[in-house]
C-alpha cells in the first residue's frame, strides 16, 4: 500500500502544477493538466527514467537528496513535505505486521473521559484513527448537536458528518476547507495503518460522494492539528472557532473547540449587570 501511495501522491502533485507556477512557459494546450514527467525531472535534477520508475513502484529506495529535490520541483509545503517523507520511510518498511482491527484503540479510558470533563466549559471531544466520535464533554454536545454532528446520518464520523449529513454545508461557511481537513487527517491515517480494514472499510465507503472521491485522489495535505474555521450557528449564529488537536493516545485524538474566544476578549462585548 505504501508503495502505491508514495507513486500516486507524486503522479497527483505533478498533475496540479502549472508550468507557470515553475517558471516555465504555458506553451500550446496539453492533452493532460499539470507538468509533464520530464518537466518535474528537469526541476528536480533527476532523469526521467528514474522518475517514471518512481511514479510506476518500480524503485523504492529514494534518497534524501532526491525527496528534497522533488518535493521543491512539486512546490510542496510544509505539510506535504511531511507526508512525502512518511511515504518514503513507508517504502523500506518490508517486516509484515499483523492486521488488527483497531476495536481495542476506540475504547475510552476514564483518564481521558476525565480530561474531557475538566475542560469544561470548553468544548471538547475524542475521535479515533477512523474520525469515529468516541467521546465528548457537555459543552461539545451542546454545541454539536444543533449542527447535527451526533446525528444517525453522521454515524458518529467526522467525515461521514462532513460528506453526508446536508445540514454540514449549511452550518459550515468554510466547508470546502473542513473537507480538506478531514480528507487529509483519513490520508494520514491511511498512510499509518494500512491494514486496517475498518478504516479502509470507511475510505471506501465515503468514496460514493464526489466531494470526498475528488479531494481523495488529489492528495492534497493540510494542516488538520491546528485550524480557525467559521460556523453559521443555529443557535448561536455566526461564531468562529479556534481547533486545537492533541494526541494522549497513537490512535486516539482530543480536539479542543475554542468558540469565538477573541470576540468575548473585546470589552466591548461583555455584558455588566450593576
Amino acid at each position: 500500500m505504501d508503495r502505491s501511495e508514495f507513486a500516486e501522491f507524486l503522479i497527483a502533485r505533478r498533475g496540479q502544477l502549472q508550468p507557470e507556477q515553475v517558471g516555465l512557459p504555458s506553451g500550446r494546450r496539453r492533452r493532460t493538466p499539470g507538468l509533464r514527467r520530464e518537466e518535474v525531472a528537469a526541476l528536480a535534477g533527476v532523469s526521467v527514467d528514474y522518475l517514471a520508475r518512481l511514479e510506476q513502484g518500480r524503485d523504492t529506495n529514494p534518497s534524501a537528496a532526491v525527496l528534497i529535490a522533488l518535493a521543491d520541483a512539486l512546490r510542496l509545503t510544509d505539510v506535504e513535505r511531511h507526508h512525502l517523507g512518511r511515504l518514503a520511510l513507508g517504502l523500506d518498511n518490508q517486516v509484515a505486521s499483523c492486521p488488527s482491527d483497531g476495536q481495542d484503540f476506540e475504547r475510552v479510558s476514564d483518564t481521558v473521559q476525565a480530561v474531557l470533563d475538566a475542560l469544561h466549559p470548553t468544548p471538547a471531544f475524542l475521535f479515533g484513527r477512523r474520525l469515529n466520535i468516541l467521546a465528548w464533554n457537555a459543552a461539545w454536545r451542546d454545541f454539536a448537536e444543533p449542527l447535527g454532528l451526533l446525528d444517525e446520518q453522521a454515524h458518529r464520523n467526522l467525515a461521514y458528518y462532513l460528506f453526508a449529513h446536508p445540514a454540514a454545508s449549511k452550518w459550515w461557511i468554510d466547508w470546502p476547507a473542513a473537507a480538506d481537513l478531514t480528507t487529509s487527517a483519513l490520508r494520514v491515517a491511511r498512510t499509518q495503518w494500512p491494514d486496517d480494514p475498518q478504516l479502509g472499510a470507511v475510505i471506501e465507503g465515503l468514496q460514493r460522494f464526489p466531494e470526498f472521491s475528488r479531494r481523495w485522489g488529489e492528495h492534497r495535505m493540510t494542516n488538520f492539528r491546528s485550524v480557525t474555521v467559521r460556523l453559521q450557528h443555529p443557535v448561536r449564529g455566526e461564531v468562529e472557532v479556534e481547533i486545537e488537536t492533541f494526541n494522549p493516545a497513537m490512535d486516539q485524538s482530543v480536539m479542543v473547540w475554542l468558540v469565538d474566544r477573541r470576540s468575548a476578549n473585546v470589552p466591548g462585548l461583555r455584558l455588566v449587570n450593576e
